[in-house]
């Protein structure tokens, strides 16, 4: 018998076989099964996997990120469901591993985790060549990333009313870390808490980073905020939230982005 994979719920599951029809709720993960050649067996997908752009349509989606329809999952002939700890309610798990789905728990923390998911969905279903070449890929552009820089503290914000931003046990926040970046505005308790937007907050940042997602921040809020607090209107920049929230093989090009967004915010 081969042995084991072990997920991020530490659940051991052994290699799927040609026949697994997988189920996707995580959208970056979406775009890691096309990347690693797995598109033939993609069963389903939510509304919010749109990478491939060109590719993913044919995909049946099966609902959102917090919302499936039970139904729609049944239709698709899924045998594997990939779910995150962060994005996936634990009911909905719950309700795939009681129709008999073979549930696969992930939760990346640091970016090296990704090392890891690629293993384990190569290691799953027979894409273990393609998951290597992620591995070289991932560690080539970590290794490009001038981590000698002096750091800078960054307020990321992913939600306005009320303004939400990340705490330091978030993917996102450790990401940041890579290149020198320090998120502020943590709370122990809670990984993505509320926060004020006010003097004190805005004077221990350096810049202030508006996300385009969850909240599709644009331009026009920079503008806001600017005319808003015009003492911190240079720290406002927009940035590409796919580029250093999702993981999987995004990640790589998400190192790349971070390296060059990095050099752009010397002093």
């Amino acid at each position: 018998m081969s042995a084991p994979f072990t997920d991020d719920a530490d659940t051991a599951h052994l290699p799927a076989g040609p026949d697994a029809r997988i189920l996707s709720l995580v959208p970056s993960i979406t775009e890691l099964l096309f990347e690693m050649g797995l598109e033939s067996q993609i069963a389903g997908r939510t509304a919010f996997c749109v990478h491939p752009a060109d590719r993913v349509q044919s995909i049946p989606s099966v609902g959102g990120t917090k919302r499936i329809n039970m139904e729609k999952v049944a239709e698709t002939g899924a045998t594997h469901a990939i779910v995150n700890v962060d994005e996936t309610p634990k009911q909905i798990a719950d309700a795939l591993a009681d129709t008999g789905l073979q549930v696969i728990v992930t939760h990346p923390i640091e970016a090296r985790d990704n090392l890891k998911l690629f293993r384990l969905i190569g290691g799953l279903f027979d894409r273990q060549d393609a998951a290597e070449t992620l591995c070289v890929d991932f560690d080539a552009a970590l290794t490009a990333i001038d981590d000698s820089l002096s750091a800078r503290k960054v307020l990321y914000l992913i939600w306005q009313d009320p303004w939400m931003t990340i705490s330091s046990d978030t993917y996102i926040s450790r990401f940041f870390a890579l290149g020198n970046l320090q998120t502020i505005g943590h709370d122990p308790a809670v990984r993505y808490p509320e926060v004020v937007l006010d003097e004190e907050l805005l004077s221990n940042a350096d810049h202030v980073l508006f996300s385009t997602e969850p909240f599709s921040f644009t331009e026009t809020h920079l503008e806001e905020f600017r005319a808003a607090f015009p003492d911190h209107a240079a720290k406002a920049k927009l940035i590409d939230a796919e580029m250093v929230s999702w993981y999987g093989s995004r990640a790589i090009a998400g190192l790349r982005y971070l390296a060059s967004f990095r050099e752009s915010l010397k002093p």
